[in-house]
């Protein structure tokens, strides 16, 4: 399964130390060069940077249409647009893209799957890698500013039947 990720996902779950559930739900997850950047290139730490730069289950990779980057970045950032055209480059079975306005722009120029976080936390649920979504997404919100509107917050927990 090729499974390809923008910043958000990484840093987000690396920040309540729940990184290890991409591993073991995708096994290999690749970033593009941009997201790597965003994360290892910043002269400081933020959640996710030591884990880009050392575990070997994520895997950095180059975009090679960099036109379509620059057509891309009008509207996304740098890391949405390398995520989603190295998510067609590469045919991947899933993007795990966060952000709205990223996913209505690789879902029309032709992404097959995309998931969030949410989706992540839902399927680690199901698998039996977590008991629990909401202690996980109350620490998102509370320690990592994850926004989430109510209405969303209460359907991903009803979904999950919590």
């Amino acid at each position: 399964m090729i499974v390809v990720s923008d910043t958000s996902p990484i840093t987000n779950l690396s920040a309540v130390g729940a990184l290890e559930l991409l591993h073991q739900l995708y096994d290999r997850v690749i970033i593009p060069q941009a997201v790597y950047d965003e994360m290892a290139s910043l002269g400081y730490q933020v959640p996710g940077t030591v884990e880009v730069q050392t575990l070997d289950w994520i895997e950095n990779r180059t975009v090679e249409n960099r036109q379509r980057v620059e057509e891309l970045k009008v509207d996304l950032d740098m890391g949405e647009a390398e995520a989603i055209i190295l998510a067609l480059e590469l045919d991947a079975d899933l993007l795990l893209l966060d952000e709205r306005r990223g996913r209505r722009v690789a879902l029309e120029l032709g992404v097959r799957k995309i998931s969030g976080l949410l989706a992540v936390l839902q399927e680690a649920k199901t698998k039996g890698l977590i008991l629990e979504i909401k202690p996980i997404l109350d620490r998102l919100i509370s320690e990592n500013n994850f926004r989430i509107s109510v209405s969303l917050y209460n359907r991903v927990l009803q979904f999950a039947g919590e």
